[in-house]
């Protein structure tokens, strides 16, 4: 299985968000990235499900709601009516995150209904990865933060490459399925290590929506000689 790519819509042209999503859908990339934000658990505001359900129709692919919120128990219901077809919560974010995975396993995909809503958790780069060690069996994903989150073009975190080795370690040792996401400074000078240390998916807002040609800036990641 090749190399994901997940564009991060954080970066996207806000005032006309809809056909920003209906063209990147068009150039290749696997996944739409969708960061949303509350102010409280990131320093930023960003959007909530009233507008994720409004671009719903504007692309076929697999929304990724990544929810950077406190208290995301409160909010997944929401976001899964909205459209989400994963719903990615933090670590840091929720006390019981054990009992919320399996909530949030529970619901159907209100985009197809023979399909049950898929999970991620996702760690900040001051989170170590043993903090995934007795739930880690029941994820679809494990997204890793390489910058602080709360704001897109950020320089990449080079120290959160262990971290990703030894995420991947745990995966292989347990002989699961579960694939690794990894977001933030994510370009084409970086994206090859990144790779290397076990990545699955590589989610890029600024190195795609800034870059000349999308379609190129795509494939290259996608086809990186390693």
């Amino acid at each position: 299985m090749g190399i994901k790519v997940a564009t991060s819509i954080l970066s996207a042209d806000f005032a006309k968000l809809g056909e920003e999503v209906r063209k990147i859908s068009d150039l290749g990339v696997d996944f739409i990235h969708i960061d949303v934000m509350d102010g409280n658990f990131v320093p930023n505001i960003t959007i909530g499900p009233g507008v994720i359900s409004a671009i719903r129709k504007y692309s076929n692919l697999p929304f990724d709601v990544h929810l950077m919120v406190k208290s995301p128990s409160d909010h997944i219901e929401s976001f899964i009516n909205a459209g989400a077809d994963i719903i990615t919560i933090h670590a840091e974010a929720e006390i019981h995150i054990e009992r919320l995975i399996r909530k949030i396993k529970s619901y159907k995909n209100v985009n197809d209904t023979k399909k049950t809503v898929l999970v991620g958790v996702s760690i900040v780069p001051s989170t170590p990865p043993n903090v995934l060690e007795y739930v880690i069996h029941d994820l679809d994903t494990v997204l890793i933060m390489t910058v602080n989150p709360g704001f897109g073009g950020q320089e990449f975190i080079h120290s959160q490459l262990s971290k990703i080795l030894a995420v991947k370690k745990m995966i292989q040792e347990r002989g699961l399925k579960t694939q690794i996401s990894v977001d933030g400074g994510v370009s084409i000078l970086n994206a090859a290590d990144i790779i290397k240390a076990g990545a699955d998916i590589l989610v890029a807002g600024s190195a795609i929506f800034r870059a000349e040609n999308i379609k190129k800036a795509v494939n290259d990641l996608k086809n990186l000689p390693l």
